[in-house]
C-alpha cells in the first residue's frame, strides 16, 4: 500500500499520515522533514529529492505533503491512494493556532529538528490567501481529474474520523 497525503496548510495531513502508518504498520515519510534542516532553513532541492526517492523504494509509505518539486508527480502515480484534504482556509487557520498552542517553543516530530513551532504573518499570509491562489486550486483540480479512479477527498474532520473509522472496521 502507498498512501500520498495532500491538501492545504493546518489541514491534518501529518496527524493522519501518522494514523495511516500505525495503523497499517508502514513507513512514514513527512515532507516538512525532507525540506527543511534546522531553524527553517532550506534543504538543497537534490538532496531533497533523493531523499524522496530512497525512501519511495519501499514496498509501502504514506507521504505526507505537497512539494511538487520533491517528486510529485511519481509518488501520485505509484500512489495506491491519494488522500486530498480540502478544508476551508478558516478552518485551517483555526487548527494551525491550536497547534501552535500546544507545540509553542516545541518541535514536532514531523517537523525537522531545530524548527520550533511558530505562528507568524507570512504563515497565516500563507494559510490564507497564498496557499490558495488561482494556480494552486487549479493545479488541484486536475490532480483531482486525473487520478479520480484512486483519490479520497476529505473536508473536515468528520470525514476524516468516518474515513479512518472504515479502515479501522473493514
Amino acid at each position: 500500500m502507498k498512501i500520498a497525503i495532500i491538501g492545504y496548510s493546518g489541514s491534518g495531513k501529518s496527524t493522519l499520515a501518522k494514523q495511516l502508518s500505525t495503523y497499517y504498520k508502514i513507513p512514514v515519510l513527512f515532507l516538512d522533514k525532507v525540506k527543511f534542516l534546522p531553524n527553517w532553513v532550506d534543504r538543497g532541492l537534490d538532496e531533497s529529492r533523493l531523499m524522496v526517492q530512497d525512501f519511495m523504494k519501499n514496498d509501502s509509505w504514506v507521504i505526507d505533503g505537497n512539494y511538487r518539486d520533491f517528486l510529485q508527480r511519481q509518488r501520485l502515480e505509484e500512489a495506491t491512494k491519494i488522500i486530498f484534504l480540502d478544508f476551508p482556509r478558516y478552518s485551517c487557520l483555526y487548527r494551525a493556532f491550536k497547534r501552535y498552542r500546544k507545540y509553542k517553543n516545541k518541535t514536532r516530530e514531523d517537523m525537522a529538528n531545530g524548527c520550533v513551532e511558530k505562528m507568524d504573518f507570512e504563515f497565516v499570509n500563507w494559510i490564507l490567501r497564498e496557499g490558495r491562489t488561482k494556480e494552486i486550486k487549479s493545479h488541484y483540480d486536475e490532480i483531482k481529474k486525473e487520478f479520480a479512479d484512486k483519490i479520497v477527498i476529505l473536508r473536515n474532520q468528520k470525514e476524516i474520523d468516518l474515513f479512518v473509522l472504515n479502515i479501522v472496521n473493514s
